[in-house]
């Protein structure tokens, strides 16, 4: 069995090692055959195709592997870039492992590492989270655990909701450095590199900009310091005051009350929220 990566946009992204692949297999598990039926035609590929998504893939794997366990030889893709990455084939790959199939991979395009190889950003360590969650309230509170984590974090987003999401940050953490990669590999390819409160706004400069497929980075949290606001212990009755708000409201509402309450500077409040926050994750 084979998992082959398939370009993100630039149809020159395709490997010949790739193209062969999938010419020479008897079988190609594609996640929307109308989609992928499109790129063979280009290679010239008359491999059958068969759909594999996440709403068929647990009956489609019996199937599939039954192929597999009596030597027809199959190739699984995805809609763009290399599969399993917030797509599906997890399934199908490790009831294949369990079988005692073999699987190999013919690596290439990914939206994930190219946008991080241009972001500019640390990547000695960084983690992936797939998609951010389709509702305004659970997106803003996993964008608070995120913007807590020290190390790069990698997001996809869709059209739909990007604009939604690039608030929240401005929002959250205006001063975090981020970057926005739309329409990787295309014609109209797009970055936007600086604070998360300048997101917005870039967006907006453009109609065009909210359309296509997004990859979202968020820098890491600044590492702790005995000396800086992120670890400087508020007083014990407003250390109190604030855990109980973080019990009852969001990150950005409960920092913003204390600090309304108090007089309290808005960052420092807001930088112990978060350092509270995530100690406690």
């Amino acid at each position: 069995m084979w998992v082959v990566a398939t370009p993100i946009g630039n149809l020159g992204d395709m490997s010949p090692r790739a193209a062969e692949v999938l010419d020479q297999v008897q079988r190609i598990a594609a996640e929307d055959t109308r989609h992928s039926a499109g790129l063979l035609a280009h290679l010239g590929v008359r491999t059958p195709l068969v759909s594999l998504h996440e709403h068929n893939e647990a009956e489609r794997v019996p199937t599939l592997l039954e192929a597999l366990q009596t030597g027809e030889s199959v190739a699984l893709i995805s809609d763009a870039g290399t599969p399993l990455v917030s797509d599906p084939g997890f399934r199908l790959v490790r009831s294949a492992q369990e079988a005692g199939v073999a699987v190999r991979a013919t690596p290439g395009p990914s939206a994930l590492l190219a946008a991080l190889a241009v972001a500019g950003m640390p990547s000695n360590r960084f983690c992936f989270e797939g998609f951010l969650p389709h509702a305004a309230g659970a997106r803003l509170r996993h964008l608070e655990t995120l913007l807590a984590q020290p190390l790069t974090t990698i997001v996809f987003e869709s059209s739909h909701r990007i604009r939604a999401a690039a608030e929240d940050l401005a929002g959250l953490a205006p001063e975090r450095e981020v970057f926005l990669a739309r329409e990787l590999t295309k014609q109209f390819e797009e970055h936007y590199r600086g604070g998360a409160g300048g997101l917005p706004a870039w967006l907006d400069a453009d109609r065009n900009r909210t359309r296509g497929e997004f990859v979202l980075i968020l820098g890491p949290a600044p590492a702790p310091d005995t000396g800086g606001e992120a670890d400087e212990p508020l007083s014990a009755e407003h250390e109190r005051l604030l855990a109980a708000l973080l019990q009852e409201f969001p990150l950005k509402r409960a920092a913003r009350l204390l600090s309304d309450a108090t007089d309290l500077p808005r960052n420092r409040v807001y930088a112990r929220a978060l350092a509270l926050k995530h100690a406690r994750s």
